[in-house]
């Protein structure tokens, strides 16, 4: 046998080089007993990749699909945070005067997706305080709303600023007190990430770290999440990331909008220690009829914050996400302070928007 024909024989026995991504796939499938979650750095790194436009899209899926499968942990979470902050360019040290030049006091997520979610009053609950001396950023995407209004939607007819980057953003909090800044603005990758859930099937750790991002680095974040199980997750992450103040809520349709028909437990994270807070129910159960009976339309929307319709449930959405806004961003210390609060911002608003 010829060197040639040696040479033809070795290179068809060659394996290809393993895919730089494998690695952290290995970690996850390695079977019963030798598989493990992510390190915080084997997170931030493998995410990292997913960014850069680095990875196979089945690399992509069985990633994705494994760690929905398993649920992603504080450590995972964080990494990819980090990744994400990172090639967005959201760590930027912006000194003592962010403070006076943009930096919002509260940070409102708004990721939520489901078939029947309603009008966004908390949209008008972050208005509120906006236009109180609570500077607000209000961040998200929705999808596949068949009965509802989106967050932007609703933005936009309010004709507050939508922005086209964080550093618009910045620049429309300090002059107006509000800004929404759609995902798509902040990592074309995160939009198209998001945007796997009709692919997939489910959900994805994706929808979780962005309600943590937090772009502008605000002092209190309120969250809401669907799913109970993700209540804690959401408070131990920002543990690690040394967020300040975070309050988490089992929310209307997965967003933090506080029902008004029973107790709402605030779950916080507050300068490194972990607490609920109980807030009561705001009206009876026998009024969620006339709820369900009322128009999802952006005129009945309008119609409430203009007084001109008589709409309890909608009123009590409204001022109760208010008051838990205030409490978390350092407006009150108590329940009832931030109510009362609450009730006379709501009494002397300008009822002309939009």
């Amino acid at each position: 046998m010829t060197d040639e024909h040696l040479e033809q024989l070795e290179e068809e026995n060659h394996l290809p080089e393993a895919h730089p991504f494998s690695g952290y796939l290995r970690t996850f499938f390695r079977g019963p007993g030798r598989s493990r979650s992510l390190t915080r750095e084997e997170a931030f790194d493998a995410f990292s990749m997913i960014l850069r436009d680095e990875v196979e899209p089945i690399q992509l899926g069985a990633f994705l699909l494994m760690l929905r499968y398993r649920a992603e942990t504080p450590d995972e979470l964080a990494g990819m945070i980090e990744a994400v902050r990172k090639a967005a360019r959201l760590d930027t040290d912006d000194g003592p005067e962010a403070e006076a030049e943009g930096r919002p006091m509260l940070d409102w997520p708004s990721y939520a997706a489901g078939r029947s979610r309603g009008l966004p009053w908390f949209v008008l609950s972050a208005l509120l305080l906006s236009k109180n001396g609570v500077p607000v950023l209000m961040h998200g995407y929705n999808s596949h709303l068949v009965n509802g209004v989106g967050t932007e939607t609703a933005v936009k007819a309010l004709k507050l600023p939508v922005a086209m980057s964080a550093e618009e953003a910045r620049s429309d909090i300090a002059s107006q007190g509000f800004a929404y800044l759609p995902l798509r603005h902040m990592h074309p990758k995160l939009q198209e990430l998001i945007g796997l859930r009709p692919l997939l099937g489910l959900r994805s750790p994706v929808n979780t770290l962005l309600r943590l991002l937090n772009p502008l680095q605000a002092r209190a974040a309120f969250l809401g999440v669907f799913h109970p199980a993700f209540l804690d997750v959401h408070r131990e992450t920002g543990k690690l990331l040394d967020l300040p103040r975070i309050g988490v809520i089992k929310g209307g349709g997965g967003e933090a909008e506080r029902t008004p028909f029973k107790h709402v437990d605030l779950r916080m994270l507050d300068n490194g220690e972990l607490g609920d807070v109980r807030w009561p129910a705001l009206l009876p159960r026998t009024e969620k009829d006339i709820e369900e009976q009322s128009p999802v339309t952006l005129k009945h929307f309008f119609d409430v914050w203009r007084g001109d319709v008589d709409d309890a449930p909608a009123i009590a959405r409204i001022k109760g996400s208010a008051a838990m806004g205030a409490f978390l961003a350092g407006k009150a210390d108590y329940i009832d302070e931030a109510e009362t609060l609450i009730d006379g911002w709501w009494d002397a608003r300008d009822k002309n928007v939009g």
